[in-house]
């Protein structure tokens, strides 16, 4: 799929790590210019030695600060962006974090944190992608669409997760937030689209993987036998972020080995 996205400009939030570097590098070396997002100074090298990495390989982009459950910075990030480049084509709404802990122990502030970052992050971007897709109309030169978004959700959006009930219902709403968001602007030609990881091989889930007792574990669950990589979820994002998927809205597609065919009920529960 080398050259699918060239000439468009995609954010990519949460790019310093896991996922959200994966997807970054997978969108650059399809032709984008991609916007490497990262929270906080914490985060500041990182971010620039995915951008370091991206145009080493010819790739171009530029890093940008922004804590997405703050709305003036979403806004300021947004405005930076078009001021650089015209525009904005693709939204990867990645960011994410994890508060976990039994429901009867999770404070207001592990629940407001996730559902800050997960949930509002996710509607505070989208409304800046889609106000600019409105603003500047179609763009036929690069894409049959006005404009995508796709939002990093997760299995959780379908399996309960005990222990960790401000993530699994952060993705839940994620679900309705994406298929509205398709309903409210596909007469646009805006496309929505959800990509739901499965275990994918980051530092978010180092315990679940970490040890070979560990990984055989988490084998018991994934019938295709293997953890996720990074570039698994960045293949599907170029996808989706592409005309190849130019008939696609309001999907949510699971990428996880066959996690959400319960792998346990194989021998009859």
């Amino acid at each position: 799929m080398q050259d699918v996205l060239k000439g468009q400009i995609a954010v990519v939030t949460g790019a310093s790590s896991g996922i959200g570097t994966g997807v970054a590098k997978s969108l650059a070396q399809a032709g984008a210019t991609v916007v490497v997002n990262y929270s906080s100074s914490k985060s500041q090298l990182a971010a620039q030695a995915v951008l370091d990495e991206i145009t080493s390989a010819g790739g171009s982009g530029m890093i940008a600060q922004c804590d997405v459950s703050k709305e003036a910075e979403v806004e300021a990030m947004f405005a930076e962006v078009i001021a650089r480049y015209g525009t904005v084509d693709i939204l990867v709404n990645n960011a994410g974090l994890q508060r976990d802990a039994a429901f009867h122990e999770l404070t207001l502030e592990q629940w407001n944190t996730v559902i800050d970052v997960n949930l509002t992050g996710q509607f505070l971007c989208a409304r800046a992608a889609i106000r600019e897709f409105l603003r500047r109309g179609p763009r036929p030169e690069v894409s049959a669409a006005t404009g995508k978004i796709i939002c990093m959700s997760s299995v959780h959006e379908l399996i309960p997760w005990a222990g960790h009930v401000n993530y699994a219902a952060s993705k839940g709403a994620i679900k309705m937030l994406m298929q509205s968001l398709a309903q409210e602007y596909g007469d646009r030609q805006i496309r929505v689209n959800s990509i739901c990881p499965g275990a994918i091989q980051t530092p978010i889930n180092r315990d679940a993987w970490s040890t070979p007792q560990a990984y055989n574990s988490l084998m018991g669950l994934i019938p295709y036998n293997r953890i996720g990589q990074p570039q698994d979820i960045g293949n599907l994002a170029v996808f989706l972020a592409s005309d190849l998927s130019d008939y696609i809205t309001g999907a949510s597609i699971f990428i996880d080995g066959g996690m959400t065919v319960f792998e346990s009920f194989a021998s009859g529960g």
